[in-house]
């Protein structure tokens, strides 16, 4: 029952009635600082936290709008989507975890791969999207990527791979793994054509990914904070039962030991892509 005073006191008074819905993607919360950013904000700043330089994750059409010439990227490869080879079930059948992610992320498979142009110069491009089963590789992304290769070996156009991923697909067991040879040996077609390829490592970059094609890069770029590295920190921590470093498998570290060649800022790639392309390509006709 309502008391006379509740009944005379303004609605503001109760904390019931402060309650209100917030659309989703108004408000994001730093994962590093904790700091709350309003959401057209941290669009403004390509996704970067303005408060610690922390960089959240991009899908796979943002890279490339950040990244290429507007209007410039035409996709190759979209028919290309994965199947079910080994039947392979754990608590959902693998069929039906590709169709949750093509809901989730409008995506047919993990990377997408096309011709683009940065600053008005061609190139072949291909793009991994975390949000579509942790940027996993199977068998429709190896096959993706080594025709992009092909493909950039037949165009004589430079080729750049922008990773995301937690490695390869577990639910294509070893045919997934075998894209890490299929890839690798896919790469020397550029160089017998010295053709430039730039890979460029963001967060995370592992597995079966960074033990292939990302780390075969004539330039290596990386994110700052980026996880680059085989088995993931808490496993090593696990498996050795010691602590580690603060920026263990970190961009920073891995830059400092001679495993990348340079941390750029996501506002600044675009032109530094740029500038190496103009390097690497000056006598390429």
């Amino acid at each position: 029952m309502t008391s006379w005073f509740e009944k005379l006191t303004p609605n503001f008074l109760h904390p019931e009635s402060k309650k209100v819905s917030i659309p989703e993607g108004v408000w994001h919360k730093c994962p590093n600082c904790k700091e709350t950013i309003y959401g057209k904000d941290l669009k403004k700043s390509l996704k970067v936290c303005t408060t610690c330089g922390f960089h959240f994750l991009l899908c796979a059409t943002e890279r490339i709008e950040q990244l290429t010439d507007a209007d410039s990227f035409k996709e190759l490869y979209a028919n290309l989507t994965p199947e079910d080879p080994i039947k392979f079930v754990d608590s959902k059948p693998y069929p039906e975890r590709v169709k949750m992610a093509k809901r989730k992320t409008g995506l047919t498979e993990a990377v997408l791969t096309g011709d683009a142009k940065i600053n008005g110069r061609l190139v072949s491009l291909a793009v991994l999207d975390f949000g579509f089963m942790g940027g996993s590789m199977g068998s429709v992304m190896g096959e993706k990527i080594t025709r992009l290769i092909e493909h950039s070996a037949d165009t004589n156009q430079p080729l750049i791979v922008v990773s995301a991923s937690g490695g390869a697909r577990m639910q294509e067991g070893i045919l997934s793994l075998m894209q890490m040879a299929k890839t690798s040996i896919a790469l020397n077609l550029l160089k017998d054509q010295h053709l430039a390829y730039i890979s460029l490592l963001t967060y995370p970059t592992m597995g079966g990914v960074s033990a292939s094609f990302a780390m075969l890069g004539d330039v290596i770029l990386a994110e700052p904070g980026s996880l680059i590295g085989f088995a993931g920190p808490r496993v090593i921590k696990q498996t050795i039962k010691q602590d580690l470093p603060k920026q263990f498998q970190r961009a920073e570290e891995q830059l400092e030991h001679g495993g990348i060649d340079r941390v750029v800022k996501r506002g600044d790639l675009k032109d530094e892509l740029s500038k190496i392309l103009d390097y690497l390509t000056a006598n390429i006709q």
